[in-house]
């Protein structure tokens, strides 16, 4: 189960997200700086989502098919609840200064800093990046970085000018819309790549919103995916967030 949590929150994957192919000669040159402009025009600017979500995954083992509850309230807390069958199974909590967890097949928790994410991952995670994985967000600004512009696969890619000495980060963007539909982080000397596929957007009250996405975290010679599928998305409703971490249980211990 911890395996489950732990690449849905972040990971990335090779197949299926369904966009209309585009010839490239049919996309138009536009300056770096348009993009990301036309980019943050299009960012989730709600105060919370509540939805409902289907997880696929596959690894060194292959899980069953797993239910999940989002609850989020933006720049302030994440709270995730796992569920097979209609019975709980797992429940993870996210703050920007803490992370909770618990999983009730093997009765183990966390009670912590990102550490635990970052070092299940093999990278840093805080919680905007968490937090713009589900939104459909950049996990590292734009804004942050100075790109060029190529034009590929019918769409826009972004490539870092500079080269970077820990990573090399590349943006997918649609001429459309102009929202991220691939972002990939490659690591140097570490033989390491994080590639997040973004589905087909869906305006939602007003709001820009992803019908899911696929995550594929490879190291070496071995992968990890993860595919999400949001159902009954609803903004700025009433949250609650329940967690209590059951008494017995064994703490996950950090080296």
């Amino acid at each position: 189960m911890k395996k489950i949590v732990t690449v849905l929150i972040f990971v990335v994957s090779f197949t299926s997200c369904k966009t209309a192919k585009v010839s490239d000669k049919s996309v138009d040159y536009v300056p770096v700086k348009a993009i990301i402009k036309n980019n943050n025009k299009t960012r989730f600017t709600k105060s919370s989502v509540k939805a409902s979500m289907q997880v696929k995954y596959r690894g060194k083992d292959e899980l069953p098919n797993i239910n999940a509850s989002l609850r989020m309230v933006k720049d302030s807390i994440i709270w995730l609840n796992f569920s097979k069958l209609g019975f709980p199974v797992a429940k993870l909590l996210i703050t920007p200064r803490e992370v909770k967890f618990y999983e009730k097949v093997g009765k183990t928790s966390f009670e912590g800093d990102f550490k635990l994410i970052s070092s299940w991952l093999g990278t840093d995670f805080d919680f905007t990046k968490v937090q713009n994985l589900f939104l459909g967000e950049a996990l590292i600004d734009l804004e942050s970085r100075k790109f060029q512009v190529n034009i590929k696969e019918g769409r826009y890619e972004l490539v870092q000018k500079k080269r970077n000495p820990i990573f090399d980060i590349t943006y997918g963007i649609e001429p459309v819309d102009f929202k991220i539909v691939k972002e990939e982080i490659n690591y140097r000397g570490k033989n390491q790549n994080l590639t997040i596929l973004y589905k087909d957007f869906r305006k939602i009250n007003e709001s820009l919103f992803p019908k899911g996405f696929l995550i594929t975290a490879k190291t070496g010679s071995s992968a990890t995916i993860i595919d999400v599928n949001y159902k009954n998305v609803q903004f700025d409703v009433p949250l609650k967030f329940p967690f209590k971490i059951p008494d017995g249980y064994r703490n996950i211990e950090l080296e």
